[in-house]
């Protein structure tokens, strides 16, 4: 989730110094989140303090000399603060796997695409096609997972489908054609799929695997 939005951008502006920094930062600032939701969960800092300054200060040795070069990527900061306050009230309220809050988390990774397009010096708009594609997939993947793992028996998830048979007709209407069949893929492993009893190892093989096809098609 946190790569796809990053490498679909990188496609668009192609790849600049500073995105390795940029990268570090994100692979750094993620287990950092984690680990400080998993302290507003139980309310248990001082467990989780040696890893917090390790990641936190990773990620700002990391992010330091991206925001000096391109301090435009500050403008992104209150949009990651809303999603991540989002996420900590969640996890304060022990709902961390409701799909508003993993909605919130994929909206932060589709932020990192524009602030691809930001640090390579051009505007978001440049990459806003790429990122509405990898949302596009990132959503549809998130409901599908529920409706194969925690949500299997919910007669309510069980309708997902229909969110994968827009986004379907949505990119055969407005998108390039390999993204077009993409899609229309996922829709076909959402109907065919959801609610079997595969385990969670082939289910994220399968994801990884859908992934790799979406960023095949924004590349060609």
């Amino acid at each position: 989730m946190l790569l796809l939005p990053v490498l679909a951008a990188s496609t668009v502006t192609g790849a600049h110094p500073l995105h390795l920094p940029l990268l570090g930062a994100v692979l750094a600032g993620f287990p950092l989140s984690y680990f400080g939701l998993q302290a507003v969960k139980t309310g248990r800092f001082r467990r989780v303090r040696p890893q917090l300054v390790g990641y936190g200060l990773a990620t700002v040795a990391l992010a330091a000399p991206v925001l000096v070069a391109r301090p435009a990527t500050l403008a992104y900061a209150p949009f990651f603060a809303l999603l991540a306050a989002v996420n900590a009230g969640y996890a304060r309220r022990r709902r961390d796997r409701a799909f508003v809050n993993d909605l919130a988390f994929v909206l932060q990774c589709g932020l990192l695409g524009l602030v691809v397009a930001t640090v390579a010096g051009m505007p978001w708009t440049s990459v806003a096609g790429v990122t509405a594609v990898a949302l596009g997939y990132l959503v549809g993947t998130v409901l599908h997972v529920k409706t194969m793992i925690r949500e299997r028996d919910s007669v309510r998830y069980r309708w997902a489908w229909i969110y994968h048979a827009v986004a379907a007709v949505a990119a055969a209407l407005w998108a390039p054609v390999p993204v077009a069949v993409v899609f229309a893929v996922l829709l076909a492993r959402a109907v065919l799929l959801a609610g079997r009893r595969v385990t969670p190892k082939r289910v994220g093989l399968v994801e990884t695997a859908c992934a790799l096809l979406v960023l095949a098609a924004v590349t060609l």
